[in-house]
């Protein structure tokens, strides 16, 4: 197990250098200009010797290698830089709301797997029954459904129209202090409607594990030693099953990320998808890679997280291998 990270750990590193610069070689071919970004409406009516001088001061003028290799260094050394469109430092950009967005996603994500697996089981129980025909039916036509469109409707349902859950927000629009049960009910829709954006994954694999799992002999075995249906079920058939899954964790990761992002714009929850936007359409550049870094580091994880899993659940997988 320790090889095997320290493996992934090296093979990171390439990775995150190629994204960081890859970030920055974007970036400087994107039509938006940082320093309009910056200066805003006193741009226009600015001098070109002040948009010159403010150029040289957020330093776009240099050449894009420097760029990236002057911030490289500055970051490996603990220092992000300063964000050109928040004017604060990009560590305290990440640090104020990296922990919501952890929230969200978390919640999300174990709400996915707990209510997929259940889904799943129920379904290849009886393959080809009504359960599983509705349930695969659901599942199909939440993949094709973007989260942006699920977070909307559910406002309009739960908030507008029923009003029993908050629009978005982190506390109420009253309040000036951060409670736990604000913070508990504005999450529920934002939360819900994420997890409901992994939920058709989880429901198929493990509808596809299980069902392959009754059907071999092991299952068989239990079943004809009269053992009770629930244990062959959920004691047999679903360790068997469960195994696909654990690959799926590390390769949701991504579209997470994304989804993430999505919802916390429809649901103004202060994580980090404003920061994202901001960075990526005023050229951010010190914002914008260290987010991208944050991301990318999160995916590498997120696999190796589920190669860890597999690992430990299946003894017939080498770590070394």
């Amino acid at each position: 197990m320790a090889r095997m990270t320290g493996r992934r750990a090296l093979f990171a590193v390439p990775v995150l250098l190629a994204v960081t610069f890859g970030v920055f070689a974007i970036a400087a071919a994107s039509p938006f200009d940082p320093v309009k970004a910056y200066a805003g409406t006193a741009g226009l009516t600015a001098s070109q010797e002040n948009l010159d001088q403010l150029r040289r001061n957020l330093g776009v003028d240099q050449p894009l290698a420097q760029r990236w290799w002057e911030w490289l260094t500055s970051a490996v050394t603990g220092d992000l830089g300063d964000s050109s469109t928040l004017r604060q430092p990009v560590a305290d950009v990440i640090g104020e709301r990296i922990g919501w967005s952890v929230l969200l996603a978390a919640t999300a994500f174990l709400l996915a797997i707990l209510v997929g697996t259940t889904l799943g089981v129920l379904a290849a129980r009886r393959p080809g029954g009504w359960l599983d025909r509705a349930v695969t039916s659901l599942a199909y036509t939440l993949e094709a459904a973007p989260p942006f469109w699920i977070g909307l409707l559910a406002v309009w349902l739960f908030a507008l129209k029923l009003g029993v859950l908050p629009s978005g927000g982190l506390t109420d629009t009253a309040s000036s202090a951060v409670t736990a049960g604000q913070v508990a009910s504005h999450l529920v829709l934002p939360a819900a409607v994420l997890a409901i954006s992994q939920l058709p994954w989880f429901v198929l694999y493990v509808r596809q594990g299980v069902g392959d799992a009754l059907g071999d002999d092991p299952v068989r075995g239990a079943r004809a030693r009269g053992l009770a249906e629930r244990t062959v079920l959920l004691g047999h058939a679903l360790r068997s099953g469960m195994l696909p899954v654990l690959t799926l964790i590390g390769s949701r990761v991504p579209e997470l990320i994304t989804g993430a992002l999505m919802v916390e714009t429809v649901f103004s929850w202060p994580g980090i998808a404003a920061a994202t936007v901001s960075a990526a359409t005023a050229v951010d550049f010190p914002l914008l890679a260290a987010l991208t870094v944050l991301a990318t580091a999160a995916v590498l994880l997120g696999n190796l997280l589920a190669d860890l899993l597999y690992g430990l659940a299946d003894p017939r997988v080498g770590f070394d291998g």
